[in-house]
């Protein structure tokens, strides 16, 4: 049974490997760049220290870069969307606070300080929020059954560390200044109760009729020109290894099939039963019944499994072939007489691929991002001109490179289709937005007139879908959980009576009506002004301390860095 704790870590230390992976690149990248040439003898290692870490060492690397993570996973209670460069980033900044506790002579934790924060660590968090001693107890339990050595001595290491940290960043941090005016703003935002009418126009029921002359086109098309450029593309053929003409070399026994099924019921689920429309449901609904589940779909089952046994037998037969492209040198071979009769020997016919880039790979097989990834490896500047075997949708194939076209600039007249396409969707965009301002006009001349938002919208659609509603009373602390994200965007300089400009998306126009706008009390005896003041200060403060030390991550980075040779 595998506990809880060697998931959870088994799951999340696929980061810290990801990070890892990244900072022992990063390190031999300094240590070659640092050689005299490669494959010499007098190659050396250049060291990068860091806060008292080797970063070119991978045991330095592996400890940073471990006890950061562990220390995130503690304080969110999961990784919860951390990148690894967030990670690292993370690492840096706290070996930079741990060496200024050093530097400081903050002393180490007592175990009165290391319970407490424990007590405040979201990982021991129960559902309310608070400290769970049974979550907490469960997360020792099965510490000592994690296979992968981590001890309650190392997580007490990490949560003391954390602590002499804090205390660095409290220090760094001071009172944090705030001035009444940013109290009151915050507050405003946050705090003010709005009463709105929304109206949203169809973008795609807007049809203006666009018309482009050959000039307006070419005009279109010298300033936008790099839109069109045609990437490289790879002239090349190939060698197919095809799994349909392997299936007749495969034989698949019931145990075979039977094990295939079990360990895939999810890709072949019971066809659904036809009833009449007249029927009724069962009282209680059947048993469940595997074999019968099974019989239903064996026979998907035996071809699918057919169809994957001989997938791999044609990338085996490609691969055979490759390494005897390989053994007789002919990989390092330009297309020529030697290919050719290397290829007929084995029965091979070469076949033309249409010209590819390498973000479209060729359309013979669906565009294969791995087919069109190998065939960029080719080339004269390669000296390789054959690629090795690799999977395609139908079986295996062998690419020969022919010639790499260089990008260029079209001739309008190749890809007038798609500039005409492309003007007339930028000519219907200025309109609409052309058309928002009228409506916009229109919207407040109607409501100044007394009229009622729903009916102003509907007058002022000018032949588009419009659709208009009322939004109850609400603010942003406590804003509906379904509202447009582009009402934030109008309301930072709209008040009472008045309508937005159109805000404009992807396939919609949004007016937002300002029906009542009610200010909140900005007064300092409002319990949520000193609330408010307290988080602006702490935010301020916080924002001082970090940015202290990421200059100083800065420039020990820089300091360490690789002298050139």
């Amino acid at each position: 049974m595998i506990t809880w704790i060697q998931r959870y870590f088994a799951h999340h230390f696929k980061t810290i490997f990801a990070v890892l992976l990244a900072v022992t690149i990063i390190s031999f990248i300094f240590t070659i760049g640092a050689s005299p040439g490669i494959g010499r003898g007098d190659r050396r290692v250049v060291n990068r220290q860091f806060f008292g870490y080797n970063l070119s060492l991978q045991d330095d690397s592996a400890r940073l870069m471990g006890d950061a993570s562990i220390s995130a996973n503690l304080q969110l209670g999961s990784m919860g969307g951390l990148e690894s460069e967030q990670i690292q980033n993370y690492a840096f900044q706290r070996a930079a606070t741990l060496a200024l506790a050093d530097e400081w002579h903050i002393p180490a934790p007592t175990t009165t300080e290391i319970a407490d924060a424990i007590k405040t660590l979201r990982m021991f968090a129960g559902q309310d929020g608070q400290f769970d001693a049974k979550a907490y107890q469960t997360f020792r339990d099965n510490l000592k059954t994690n296979p992968r050595g981590l001890t309650e001595s190392e997580i007490a290491r990490i949560i003391g560390d954390d602590v002499r940290a804090k205390k660095v960043q409290d220090l760094l941090a001071g009172p944090g200044y705030v001035l009444p005016g940013d109290i009151k703003i915050q507050l405003g935002r946050a705090d003010t109760s709005w009463t709105l009418g929304t109206a949203t126009a169809d973008y795609a029921s807007f049809a203006p009729a666009i018309k482009p002359t050959d000039a307006d086109l070419a005009k279109f098309y010298e300033e936008n020109s790099f839109r069109y450029e045609i990437p490289p593309r790879v002239l090349a053929s190939y060698a197919e290894f095809s799994s349909i003409d392997r299936i007749k070399d495969v034989t698949v026994t019931e145990a075979d099939v039977k094990a295939f099924y079990d360990a895939n019921p999810s890709r072949f689920p019971k066809p659904a039963e036809v009833k009449p429309a007249d029927a009724k449901a069962p009282a209680t609904p059947p048993k469940a019944d595997p074999a019968a589940d099974f019989a239903a779909v064996k026979g998907m089952v035996e071809s699918t499994l057919k169809l994957e046994r001989a997938q791999k037998l044609a990338l085996k037969a490609a691969s055979d072939v490759s390494l005897a492209l390989y053994e007789a040198k002919l990989d390092q071979s330009a297309p020529g007489p030697a290919l050719d009769a290397f290829f007929a020997d084995r029965k091979l016919a070469l076949k033309p691929l249409a010209p590819f880039t390498r973000d479209a790979g060729p359309v013979e097989f669906g565009g294969s991002p791995e087919i069109a990834s190998e065939a960029f490896k080719l080339g004269k500047a390669a000296n390789r001109y054959v690629s090795e075997a690799v999977s395609s949708p139908t079986g295996a194939v062998i690419i020969v490179w022919k010639d790499t076209q260089a990008a260029r600039k079209p001739a309008l007249a190749e890809v007038r289709e798609k500039v005409s396409a492309d003007y007339a969707e930028n000519e219907k965009r200025k309109r609409f937005v052309e058309l928002g301002k009228t409506i916009k006009a229109q919207l407040e001349a109607r409501l100044k007139a007394g009229e009622a938002f729903d009916k102003a919208a509907a007058a002022a659609a000018n032949g588009i879908k419009i659709e208009a509603k009322t939004l109850p009373a609400f603010t942003l602390r406590n804003r509906p959980q379904d509202l447009d994200y582009s009402v934030y965007t109008a309301l930072e300089r709209l008040e009472k009576g008045q309508v937005s400009d159109m805000v404009i998306n992807a396939d919609k126009g949004l007016f937002v009506y300002a029906i009542d706008k009610k200010a909140p009390d900005l007064s300092e005896t409002n319990p949520q002004f000193v609330d408010t003041r307290k988080q602006l200060a702490s935010y301020n403060a916080r924002i001082g301390g970090s940015t202290y030390i990421s200059e100083l991550v800065e420039k020990e980075l820089k300091r360490s860095e690789p002298k050139e040779p």
